[in-house]
């Protein structure tokens, strides 16, 4: 098993888990990095996923990892974790890490490990390392599908505007 295939889950609260991927590009990891608060900015419709990202030429950025996981496909309905509204937030730590938190369409989704191998090979050669924290809070709901998810949806029949939305 190569290291990028290895899982490692720890719970760090009660509502959430993380896993951690390492990947063996070197070539950044000594560099300083300065770090600023940014909003992603929203295409027509889609919810902004809160975006901390480093801000020097060359490297890394959150939204270069938000992009990436637009790569990364739910394996039962066919489109991406963002267009899902399953990434709450994306973060690069000052080592040029990431930290993606997100959640799934149900907290007992038995393709988890799935998701965090596309991860894993969407996020290869873009960052080092990256950690995935799973959280249910908020719970997900079919409200949090951008509407080019909610397209892609409808491309299979499935109207998601007409489903009803759990209170």
């Amino acid at each position: 098993m190569t290291d990028e295939n290895k899982r490692m889950t720890t719970d760090t609260r009660p509502d959430s888990a993380s896993a951690s991927h390492p990947h063996a590009t070197q070539s950044q990891q000594n560099n300083s990095m300065t770090s600023d608060n940014a909003i992603a900015p929203s295409s027509e419709g889609e919810e902004a996923i809160p975006l901390k990202a480093v801000n020097e030429i060359g490297r890394v950025t959150a939204r270069d990892v938000r992009e990436a996981l637009h790569q990364v496909i739910d394996p039962e309905l066919g489109v991406d974790v963002v267009d899902l509204g399953l990434v709450y937030g994306v973060e690069i730590d000052d080592n040029g890490r990431a930290i993606i938190t997100m959640t799934l369409t149900t907290p007992a989704c038995p393709l988890t490990g799935l998701i965090e191998d596309q991860c894993a090979q969407m996020l290869a050669g873009i960052v080092e390392e990256f950690r995935i924290e799973w959280t249910w809070k908020p719970r997900w709901s079919y409200t949090m599908i951008t509407p080019e998810g909610k397209e892609q949806l409808a491309a299979i029949g499935l109207d998601v505007d007409n489903l009803p939305v759990a209170q």
